[in-house]
C-alpha cells in the first residue's frame, strides 16, 4: 500500500504560447488568462501526520502567491509548471490544469 497526502490550490496567472504551429489555436500565441488548478502529492510512510498537509499548503501558497499569482508566466506551459513545483516542493506528482480542463501531470 501507498499513502499520499494532498493539496489542492490555484492561481492566476498569464502564460502565451508565441511558437504556436497550430493554426486552429493560433489565439495561444497572444497572452491570455487562466486560472491554474494545481494538485500536489507527498509519498508518506506514517499515516499518523508525518507530512501536515496545511502546512504544506501554506507554503505552497506564499510561494505561489509571491512568485506566479496574477503575474505572466511568459511561455511557460503547465508542464513547465508542474515540473518546477515538483522540484521546488520535492512533491512525488504534481498537476497543473488551465481553468480545471487541461494540464499537465507529472509523476517522480
Amino acid at each position: 500500500m501507498k499513502v499520499f497526502i494532498v493539496i489542492r490550490t490555484s492561481f492566476e496567472a498569464l502564460h502565451c504560447w508565441p511558437g504556436c504551429p497550430y493554426p486552429e489555436v493560433s489565439y495561444l500565441k497572444s497572452q491570455h488568462r487562466h486560472v491554474f488548478y494545481v494538485e500536489m502529492k507527498w509519498l508518506v510512510v506514517d499515516v499518523d501526520r508525518e507530512k501536515e498537509f496545511i502546512l504544506l499548503k501554506t507554503e505552497v501558497n506564499d510561494w505561489l502567491k509571491e512568485n506566479w499569482e496574477r503575474k505572466n508566466l511568459g511561455s511557460k506551459s503547465c508542464e513547465m509548471l508542474a515540473v518546477e513545483l515538483m522540484e521546488r516542493f520535492n512533491a512525488d506528482y504534481v498537476s497543473v490544469f488551465e481553468d480545471n480542463e487541461n494540464g499537465a501531470e507529472v509523476l517522480k
